[in-house]
């Protein structure tokens, strides 16, 4: 079974975000065995400069790369590759057959750090759109459920 690791920058603030995510999580662990990780986001001023934003994303770059220890994981940028939700399904599964483990990483609001994207094994896109993070958080265990209930055969998804 796989061991799935959201590790997210930031706080759920919202009730229905934290059941929201509360409930993707309680489908899952029919299939894996997941689990969420949350990173103090780095605080700055109002108004950053570019040199203050860069500070930070080092910072919770620092701080993720400690978490996520030598697990193979996901960078969610809007760069990164997108998938339809079969072959989301399929990278689970190999994942799943070559470590048993994966993290799923989403950063902050100012995205993630170049040596977070830099280590991992995939950059993965959901969409061209941008989202706050704390509603991302929600879209990607929705995503995950389906994927797995995908590779299970099972009826979600249609």
């Amino acid at each position: 079974m796989l061991n799935l690791t959201i590790v997210a920058v930031g706080r759920l603030k919202e009730a229905w975000q934290r059941e929201g995510v509360g409930e993707y999580l309680k489908r899952l662990e029919g299939f894996c065995r997941p689990s969420v990780a949350e990173i103090d986001e780095y605080r700055l001023p109002d108004n950053p400069s570019a040199a203050q934003i860069q500070k930070g994303l080092e910072e919770e770059g620092k701080a993720v790369l400690r978490r996520v220890g030598g697990t193979p994981f996901a960078a969610l940028c809007i760069e990164g590759k997108g998938m339809t939700s079969q072959e989301l399904s399929l990278f689970l599964q190999e994942q799943q057959q070559r470590t048993g483990s994966l993290a799923f990483v989403i950063g902050g609001s100012h995205g993630l750090s170049p040596e977070v994207k830099d280590r991992a094994v995939l950059r993965l896109s959901l969409s061209p759109m941008t989202f706050p993070h704390q509603l991302f958080r929600v879209m990607l265990c929705e995503q995950l459920y389906r994927a797995c209930s995908i590779a299970a055969g099972g009826k979600y998804h249609k």
